[in-house]
């Protein structure tokens, strides 16, 4: 094997890699259309025209990269979120979040006022949550104020359809199945390109997502690669933290003067003896 393809097998795959291209997958008019007539079979009169998709950034402190909103027509507000392969019912407050930043938009884009004393025009929401993962028991419809107040009568409410993989041939079923797959190749290669191909490859054979994987191979695995992991990151970042931590407890201790450096370093494991004889110095200094 190759210096090259060694450095590529060990390119590690975006965990974000699935909320990615279920974003890029509905970019496409003809897959966004496929997607509304998968919920509204009855919509015969939808188009391609009809539809808008509701661009969010920054409702919260990351972007939104797997939560896709859409316009049909202005009667009619769509929100889908996808809850990745681990569940979590915390979905229900970014779907509050995501419809009520929305709405806010809506309303400047339409130039309506909420301080006249004329009742605002507003689209019907409809809120849905992809789950990737296998259904068990899970519900096919979670609420706030169910997994929140134990069912009370609360001022606010927020309710969400949940899809689940099922034996329907519908371009909601094909993502989800695209999705264990990826996962079950992961466990095979590992966050690498092999998991990424091989998925595509899989489901290319599978006739699933085959005419956009086909079109957009290269950028789809473009958008599934990354030379830097997400959660790389966010553990590198939670190590600088934990170490930060650990220091001024050192800090502490090393003032206090009650335990020689060998015991203290048994309760900061992240600082090496180096490091504590360093910080020694400098609280020496300090003295």
């Amino acid at each position: 094997m190759s210096d090259d393809t060694k450095q590529t097998q060990e390119v590690k795959a975006k965990r974000t890699a699935k909320n990615s291209v279920f974003l890029d997958l509905f970019q496409d008019k003809k897959n966004l259309l496929k997607l509304y007539k998968t919920l509204h079979p009855e919509d015969t009169d939808a188009t391609e025209d009809t539809l808008d998709i509701v661009t969010i950034d920054n409702v919260l402190t990351d972007n939104l990269y797997n939560d896709l909103g859409i316009m049909v027509g202005n009667n009619r507000l769509l929100l889908l979120l996808e809850a990745q392969s681990s569940w979590t019912v915390n979905i229900l407050i970014r779907i509050l979040l995501y419809l009520a930043q929305s709405y806010h938009e809506y309303f400047e884009r339409t130039s309506q006022s909420l301080y006249k004393s004329k009742k605002v025009k507003m689209p019907k929401p409809e809120l849905y949550v992809i789950y990737t993962g296998n259904k068990g028991r899970k519900p096919d419809t979670i609420s706030l104020s169910q997994e929140f107040f134990d069912g009370a009568d609360i001022d606010i409410e927020i309710k969400a359809k949940v899809i689940y993989e099922s034996d329907k041939d519908n371009i909601i079923n094909e993502y989800i199945v695209f999705c264990k797959v990826f996962n079950e190749q992961i466990k095979v290669h590992g966050m690498t390109k092999q998991a990424v191909t091989e998925t595509i490859r899989i489901c290319k054979d599978r006739n699933i997502l085959k005419q956009y994987l086909s079109s957009k191979e290269v950028e789809v695995v473009t958008i599934m690669m990354s030379l830097f992991d997400d959660e790389q990151i966010m553990r590198t970042y939670t190590k600088d933290i934990e170490k930060e931590t650990e220091r001024k407890s050192a800090e502490r201790m090393i003032k206090d003067g009650e335990l020689s450096l060998e015991k203290i370093a048994r309760y900061v494991p992240a600082l090496s003896m180096e490091e504590l004889k360093e910080i020694e110095a400098e609280v020496m200094q300090l003295a």
